[in-house]
């Protein structure tokens, strides 16, 4: 007797862990497994059973079973509930991050646009300076060219200069020669 208790208070703790466990539908063959354990306990620790108290026995069984079915029913549509609760805020909390995103994308694409605009003035600028740079090297070559051909017509004139006198001096002498000439001729 003492090892059929012992059976029996294992299996209120293992009936109360169950019920503690999240809601699952047992397999057919586990019901049919259960219910014949249950009436072998039963059978056992009552030898004298009557086909009322067995009546009454399976009404209760049934009445605690359909009492768990709307126990599992009510935790399964709580779940639901719950869920869907959860996808709202996730939903929500989704499209707020979105949202986010959206202002922090628009705000990175202005700041792109006005780079890329600053980026172009300061290439337009040394385009300019290049430009700038290149008309200034282009100047210094035309200056020197034209330092160079000052020097040459500068040189040019001294020896025009020279060349003016020299002749100058030649036909003064030629002047001479022709009147000394003209003199001994005489």
């Amino acid at each position: 007797m003492s090892s059929l208790y012992s059976r029996s208070k294992e299996y209120t703790r293992s009936r109360k862990a169950q019920s503690d466990s999240p809601p699952s539908s047992p397999s057919p063959i586990a019901k049919t497994l259960r219910h014949e354990r249950l009436s072998r306990l039963e059978a056992a620790t009552n030898p004298s059973t009557s086909d009322s108290s067995y009546s009454e026995r399976a009404s209760g069984r049934s009445s605690a079973y359909s009492r768990r079915e709307n126990r599992l029913a009510a935790l399964s549509s709580r779940a639901e509930e719950e869920s869907s609760r959860d996808y709202k805020k996730l939903y929500e909390s989704a499209l707020s991050e979105n949202q986010k995103l959206k202002s922090k994308l628009q705000e990175a694409q202005l700041e792109l646009a006005d780079i890329k605009a600053k980026l172009e003035k300061a290439a337009q600028k040394q385009e300019k300076t290049s430009d700038r740079s290149s008309m200034l090297e282009m100047e210094k070559r035309e200056k020197r060219a034209l330092e160079r051909k000052l020097s040459e017509m500068e040189e040019e004139m001294k020896i025009l200069t020279e060349l003016k006198s020299d002749n100058q001096r030649l036909k003064d002498e030629n002047g001479a020669l022709i009147r000394v000439i003209s003199k001994l001729s005489k």
